[in-house]
């Protein structure tokens, strides 16, 4: 089964799984791994999901590397529907933390970095096919200290959808902006994101602010507001913050916020922490990324910034009660447990196979990326395969739950 085509959904997953900072480095991986991939799934054309940094994106945009890019693209029968635009700067083999959120919403270097992501990709795109830039969820929490700060990014990501939608009349090509709610961030959960659209993005005072900088009328710039900016709704970030999914779709609706883009990711789940659980996470702790963990017991969710974090508040816990932990480390999709024993260490794979079936029965968002992007931090048990063979094995699980069952004459 392919998924491609004008009317989609497009299937791909994010190359910020491989290390690669200058545009030359991700060059290198797209025709090292990407190819090797495509030629795995035996799928084309195939999709293929850019991570530009900062530093990537200026040098892409040099009109010799772009020609040079949608060459290779046209040679493999490759194409471009989507960036992830979240990290900006460095993304591996050094600390990232905390870090990868900046520059935010509340710099003006966020802004001119995703005006230029969406450039670039307006530039590679197919005709016919809508692209998509996820991008940061605001900022990191501690960074936003009230209604005006939030007022600030809001602004920032109006003025984006400006830029959105002249680009479109000059080129014919539609982008939207995807904002990822991510724990421990401005924008947290579906439900929060639900809010800060509908009181930020959507309103009358963003309305005119757009129609200031487009010539737009008040009811042409609204519809602008709703076509370009959009949601990324990560599969991972969603469970690990124990979200009902069909009661946040609702919400996510009501809100008249679109899905522009679904990221296909697993969490770490440990079902009953207790005096095994460090033993059983030493192996996932890392110097590189974040690894929020949202605890529940007794009906209350207690977050935690990072995993040392979480580690020491258990050392507090009273006897008999029952706390579940939701991880967020991306894990391989096709990986339901880790180790012998169920119970002790498991994934949020359920949410995520809830979540495609999902889609398969009622579309949810036109763009799907998986997106595993610490394979280099795993244990080393599950870094044993190499990175294309397993990503095309992520990629053939996806796809798997996407196919209608036997008798449904759906096309994919």
């Amino acid at each position: 089964m392919i998924l491609r085509g004008p009317g989609g959904p497009h299937l791909t997953y994010c190359t910020n799984i491989h290390a690669g900072e200058t545009w030359a480095e991700v060059r290198s991986n797209l025709e090292r791994h990407v190819v090797r991939v495509a030629d795995a799934l035996g799928v084309r054309p195939f999709g293929v999901g850019l991570r530009l940094s900062g530093i990537a994106a200026r040098e892409l945009a040099q009109p010799t590397e772009l020609a040079a890019l949608r060459d290779f693209l046209a040679k493999h029968d490759l194409y471009v529907f989507t960036i992830n635009g979240f990290p900006y700067g460095a993304f591996h083999g050094q600390r990232v933390k905390e870090e990868v959120y900046l520059p935010d919403w509340l710099d003006d270097e966020r802004l001119r970095y995703t005006d230029l992501l969406a450039e670039l990709l307006a530039a590679l795109l197919p005709l016919g096919v809508e692209g998509s830039v996820s991008t940061v969820p605001g900022a990191f929490r501690e960074r936003v200290h009230g209604p005006a700060d939030a007022q600030r990014m809001a602004e920032r990501m109006v003025d984006h959808a400006a830029f959105l939608h002249q680009l479109r009349q000059r080129t014919g090509r539609r982008v939207c902006l995807a904002l990822e709610p991510e724990p421990c961030c401005h924008l947290e959960t579906l439900g929060e994101a639900a809010a800060f659209f509908r009181d930020h993005l959507f309103t009358a005072r963003s309305a005119e602010r757009l129609a200031e900088r487009t010539g737009l009328g008040l009811a042409a710039a609204a519809a602008a507001l709703h076509r370009h900016l959009t949601l990324c709704l990560d599969a991972c970030h969603a469970a690990v913050e124990f979200e009902d999914l069909e009661q946040a779709l609702a919400e996510l609706a009501s809100a008249g916020v679109r899905i522009g883009k679904v990221q296909l990711s697993s969490g770490l789940r440990i079902p009953r922490v207790d005096a095994s659980t460090p033993a059983h996470l030493a192996p996932f702790a890392d110097e590189v990324y974040l690894h929020q963990v949202v605890d529940a017991c007794a009906g209350r969710l207690t977050r935690h910034v990072d995993l040392p974090a979480a580690l020491e508040a258990a050392r507090s816990y009273a006897p008999g009660e029952a706390h579940e932990w939701r991880i967020h480390f991306h894990v391989p999709v096709f990986l339901e447990r880790f180790g012998a024993e169920p119970g002790q260490l498991e994934s949020t794979q359920p949410f995520l196979a809830e979540l495609l079936e999902r889609q398969a029965r009622a579309p949810i968002a036109p763009h799907l990326e998986v997106e595993t992007y610490t394979w280099d931090v795993l244990p080393e048990e599950h870094r044993k395969t190499d990175v294309a063979t397993a990503v095309a094995r992520e990629l053939g699980w996806v796809l798997e739950r996407l196919a209608p069952p036997p008798g449904d004459d759906r096309q994919p």
